[in-house]
């Protein structure tokens, strides 16, 4: 099902962009954006042509369909163990979208929101495009290290009203514990902060570890969290656009619906997105079990080869399928580096920017092994070839 010949290098080229293969020269191998190489499951296909033979293709409701918000939410009960609502769920163009729509909801001009350092750039974009400030709280690479919550607690204050959580964590791929979480949840509590919870990623967790949603750990921090998720990681959907938010409770909700701007019809979520998105929740889980087994092997060869490189280092992510590698023993800055690969590998990374993941991915550069295993190989062999010749 994830083999090499199951890739169609020809389709990819003509609609793969966003750093991907649609986008880059001809011979260059894209390790970039965080979307896969392999077709979504024939389930979802199959679901939107059976809703488009009808050729209605009416509004649909702002709050979105009901057997979407019904997945949503046997999907966060069965699988999360969060007491999720379907009439507190609505779908929305993107989990981007939908972290765009909290900012909006929960901040006003000059409120404060902690992010982590480094984390994925939509968190601050979101928060600054909404009149926030956004204070970054430096996390260890390490996936394996606990956060100094010691120093989360004394970056909040009367300004402070939101805490972003990306769990599993972009780029690094911590995934974080129970117990790492209550802390978190207890603190959120304790000063009345609205928990953004975003969890596109939680579908792809590597054994032994176990994915935690925050929103169950306990009634209490529950009502403080909107969970944001989407199907573009886990099933291949990013061009449908379409993710969905979990509110708990009627305020909440509310005011999540009112910054939306579904209620006006001028934004609202895709019908067809909605048909595939319900047929991936519920017809397609061996499809996910299978591309996450996948990804583990890719995983492990990955991480064992990037640490075999020159001036290279790499921990082992506990999720997401990115490797956050250390390339400060090139002596080279990730700019340099990823330039250098791109030119004379010809294949092209995520260098650690600020514009990507803020100041703390300095040094480092970032590498998606959503693909085959034969391309993975050639990818790091023409990188190994490239950094002998540098380092």
């Amino acid at each position: 099902m994830f083999s090499h010949r199951q890739i169609d290098f020809d389709i990819l080229k003509k609609r793969a962009f966003n750093l991907r293969w649609a986008s880059v020269a001809e011979g260059v191998i894209p390790l970039t954006a965080a979307d896969p190489d392999f077709k979504s499951a024939p389930e979802i296909a199959e679901a939107i042509s059976q809703f488009s033979l009808d050729r209605y293709f009416s509004y649909a409701p702002p709050d979105g369909y009901a057997f979407f918000k019904e997945a949503m939410a046997d999907f966060f009960e069965l699988k999360r163990n969060i007491k999720a609502e379907a009439k507190y769920i609505f779908p929305v163009d993107s989990a981007a979208a939908g972290i765009d729509i909290i900012c909006k909801a929960f901040l006003q001009s000059a409120d404060e929101a902690i992010i982590f350092n480094p984390v994925d750039f939509l968190f601050r974009y979101a928060i600054e495009s909404n009149g926030g400030i956004a204070i970054p709280f430096a996390v260890p690479i390490n996936p394996e290290e606990e956060l100094d919550y010691a120093a989360l607690e004394r970056l909040i204050n009367a300004k402070t009203k939101m805490i972003c959580l990306c769990n599993p964590l972009n780029p690094t791929g911590k995934v974080f514990k129970a117990a790492e979480l209550q802390i978190i949840g207890e603190l959120a509590v304790k000063h009345q902060l609205i928990i953004l919870s975003d969890e596109i990623w939680s579908d792809i967790i590597f054994t032994p570890n176990v994915y935690t949603s925050i929103a169950s750990i306990s009634n209490e921090i529950r009502q403080q969290t909107i969970v944001v998720t989407g199907f573009s990681k886990s099933y291949g959907l990013a061009g449908l656009r379409i993710g969905a938010l979990m509110a708990s409770n009627e305020l909440h909700y509310n005011l999540l619906m009112q910054a939306s701007n579904h209620l006006s019809t001028v934004h609202g979520s895709n019908v067809l997105a909605q048909v595939a998105a319900t047929a991936a929740l519920t017809k397609c889980n061996y499809w996910l079990e299978s591309f996450v087994q996948h990804l583990q092997r890719m995983r492990n060869i990955c991480v064992g080869r990037l640490n075999e490189m020159p001036g290279i280092s790499c921990y082992a992510p506990q999720g997401c399928y990115v490797a956050f590698a250390n390339i400060t023993g090139t002596k080279l800055s990730s700019n340099q580096i990823s330039e250098i690969l791109l030119k004379e590998a010809k294949v092209s990374v995520v260098p650690g920017l600020p514009q990507w993941f803020g100041t703390g991915a300095d040094g480092y550069i970032r590498i998606s092994f959503a693909t085959s295993e034969q391309l993975l190989l050639e990818a790091f062999s023409r990188m190994e070839t490239t950094l002998k010749s540098i380092v």
